[in-house]
């Protein structure tokens, strides 16, 4: 499953900037031409994001990548708390 995420986000990424390249820079495309353009190179960069973003917590979650170093609740009130001392 991991792998077919990893294709989609390629693929998504490759819409993203294939057809933000054309909606940028073709100047003679008709209006229904650049909307569909702006269209899939919006539907890349959400499906990307989502897809890399599934990654990442795969990846995390089955220890890959290493997790963030984010501190749980009493951790962080007890550092608040010695903060001004």
């Amino acid at each position: 499953m991991t792998k077919l995420i990893a294709i989609i986000n390629v693929i998504a990424w490759a819409g993203f900037w294939a057809f933000g390249y054309i909606a940028l820079t073709s100047s003679d495309l008709t209006e229904g031409q650049l909307v569909n353009a702006v269209f899939l190179a919006f539907a890349g960069l959400v499906m990307g994001i989502l897809a890399y973003m599934k990654l990442v917590r795969t990846s995390e979650a089955t220890g890959y990548a290493k997790g963030s170093n984010q501190l749980d609740v009493t951790a962080r009130n007890r550092a608040q708390e010695k903060w001004g001392q």
